[in-house]
């Protein structure tokens, strides 16, 4: 059948209620044999190829599925196949495919071959009983890069562990440059934040496993959706050894009281040959009217994720991670791509095996471009938030750009780089945009991940840079920037719903004034922890912050309704903002909230309401709760700063 054909044909009820197969897909290992199950309805022909090496080397073995019901085809054997290599030969239409398993989940050299695993036998020391730290009372999002975190080698990790996942969790201390600082794990315990979110750590296809450590890149580029990435672990070539080392890290970080979120990307992959495509040509893939492959992702294909098959592998995908590494959260790239449906779905099933938000769910509510979705399909974008629930989050571009200027503008200013002010957008900004009517209108702050960096786009640092100084020192540390830089961190302090930033934001990390680093060098790229260092008061600030925001009920509030806490937003002066806020409910000492903003570069001093005020936060400290400062009439601001009081 020819494209159009072929596409009605899957997007029929009919193709639907013929072959929707609700059982378990890929290959499982038991002491007294394996099994083997793939999904390939339009196929004439499917074979087992067995080998000894996950890369080189002919196949020992060579073995025929048997077809069944609802398009399945399956093979049992009586030996127990752990750590034996396999692909599919499968024909469709008289095309011969050779092709990985859809389902795998441990796989051989950059993921061309599929392997059996006994998961049981990857599991580290005490894994049955690793648990995730408690529901912290706030969310601090903290965005990592494997490669990134580590590569330093100020990090205080081991050379062999750099850019790998046990650098992920090598406590202690270094001795490096000025004296004896904490490694990464350390850092990232001391710092405060309760959620670490790992960029993508599946399989990918952009690095080659078997080459230099000094390749790079992001990883949004899936080949095997269901294994580790092979150049993260300290042996590519033999397939257990990612899946021991990740689970290790995560269990590592789960002491230290950290969750881990996975970065995960089902709308597009590394490119059409995939196995999905192998398996059932163009089933996963949507298809312009033309017959190309629809490209809204901007990586030269769209998976059809409306489709049940589709969407049966992302959500078995999602709860595999969930239940296997146990896995704290998602977070979905291109989120805009997928329908409403399907996330919902997700949500609901989360919920129902772990408990009602026990595993945070959110995504970029956006797409690179159109994409040829079936008719009819609701995709979870900005326009559709409110067909959402609440417990699938989103990032809030509508906070980004008024702090630090929209990214769609290079030279387009914000809040704390000399931009324009508005106490009504401000207002919205700290309602995390609830029930705010506009471009992003989010059901409830649960619903609204506040941020003003990420991976994506120029590092906060060097926005700042690029709007507020003209020779471009990246590497300096500025007052001016270093001003901006706090008056962001104290603007997110104050804004309801969950709080994002990616790692390095907090010591002014910088990229050298590169907005797309997706494939540039590690050195690039790694988390310069000199830097870190040399910055310790700029990272002690945002420690603060997450330490006072972890005790106010008013900027924790989630709820529908957590706006009523806003009792005022008023300009008591030009560029200036004073939010007061209902802090009351809780064990907080302050029964009431005022952040107060200075956006201009001039001191200003502005009357207080009445009461007996204390100094929270100021512009050079936010660990001023600790100590009993009082504020009496008045409260001077230093330029571009915030201060918060309570009462």
């Amino acid at each position: 059948m020819d494209y159009a054909e072929c596409k009605a044909y899957f997007d029929s009820p009919e193709f639907e209620e013929e072959y929707h197969y609700d059982g378990k897909l890929g290959s499982f290992c038991q002491p007294d044999g394996t099994q083997f199950f793939l999904w390939a309805p339009t196929a004439q022909r499917v074979q087992l190829n067995l080998f000894r090496s996950g890369d080189g080397g002919e196949a020992y073995e060579i073995l025929s599925l048997t077809r069944g019901e609802r398009g399945i085809w399956q093979l049992r054997t009586p030996e127990n196949l752990h750590g034996v290599y396999y692909t599919y030969t499968v024909t469709t239409d008289g095309i011969v495919r050779e092709t990985g398993d859809p389902y795998a989940r441990a796989c051989g050299l950059n993921g061309r071959r599929s392997m059996v695993i006994d998961l049981a036998a990857t599991d580290p020391e005490d894994w049955a009983n690793d648990r995730a730290p408690s529901l912290p009372p706030e969310n601090i999002i903290y965005e990592v890069h494997v490669k990134d975190f580590s590569w330093d080698p100020a990090s205080g990790v081991s050379p062999e562990y750099r850019g790998k996942f046990p650098g992920l969790h090598q406590a202690g201390t270094t001795l490096f440059g000025d004296g004896i600082h904490p490694t990464t794990l350390d850092y990232l315990k001391a710092l405060g934040i309760t959620h670490l979110e790992l960029m993508p750590v599946y399989d990918y296809g952009s690095v080659d496993e078997a080459g230099p450590d000094s390749q790079f890149n992001w990883g949004y580029d899936p080949v095997n959706y269901n294994v580790p990435e092979g150049s993260y672990s300290t042996d590519p070539f033999h397939g257990e050894v990612r899946i021991r080392e990740l689970k290790q890290a995560i269990a590592a970080l789960h002491k230290c009281g950290i969750r881990v979120i996975m970065d995960v990307v089902y709308n597009h992959t590394y490119h059409l040959d995939s196995c999905l495509n192998r398996t059932v040509p163009w089933y996963y893939y949507r298809q312009n009217p033309d017959g190309t492959p629809s490209n809204g992702s901007g990586c030269g294909n769209d998976t059809a994720s409306e489709r049940s098959m589709c969407s049966k592998y992302i959500l078995d995908s999602v709860l595999y991670w969930a239940e296997e590494y146990h896995i704290d959260g998602f977070r979905f790239d291109l989120m805009g791509l997928l329908p409403v449906a399907l996330m919902n779905r997700i949500r609901e099933a989360l919920d129902a095996r772990f408990g009602p938000g026990e595993k945070i769910l959110f995504g970029e509510p956006w797409r690179a471009a159109d994409t040829a979705v079936r008719p009819g399909t609701i995709l979870a974008d900005k326009a559709n938030l409110s067909a959402l629930s609440d417990g699938v989050g989103a990032f809030c571009d509508a906070t980004r750009d008024a702090v630090k200027g929209s990214l769609l503008h290079p030279g387009a200013r914000g809040f704390v780089n000399g931009g324009s002010f508005s106490c009504l957008t401000l207002e919205s900004c700290i309602r995390g945009w609830s029930g705010t009517p506009g471009e992003f209108s989010a059901r409830s702050p649960r619903q609204t991940i506040g941020y003003v960096s990420s991976h994506d786009d120029w590092t906060l640092w060097d926005r700042l840079v690029n709007t507020l100084d003209d020779t471009r020192d990246y590497t300096g540390c500025s007052p001016e920037i270093l001003r901006a830089n706090r008056l962001a961190a104290a603007v997110l302090f104050g804004c309801q719903g969950s709080w994002f930033l990616l790692a390095g934001e907090e010591f002014g990390r910088t990229k050298g004034g590169i907005k797309n680093s997706y494939t540039s060098s590690p050195e690039i790229n790694r988390l310069d922890w000199q830097r870190a260092w040399k910055n310790h008061s700029l990272s002690e600030y945002y420690r603060g912050l997450f330490a006072l925001r972890r005790q106010l009920p008013a900027l924790r509030a989630k709820c529908a309704d957590a706006g009523v806490r806003i009792l005022s937003v008023f300009e008591p002066q030009p560029g200036c903002a004073a939010v007061m806020l209902d802090n009351t409910g809780g064990e907080s000492p302050w029964r009431t909230l005022l952040l107060l903003y200075n956006t201009r570069p001039e001191q200003r001093t502005i009357m207080l309401p009445s009461g007996s005020w204390q100094k929270l936060a100021d512009d050079e400290s936010s660990f001023c709760w600790q100590e009993s400062i009082p504020v009496v009439h008045q409260a001077t601001l230093m330029p571009i700063s915030a201060m918060i009081l309570g009462k």
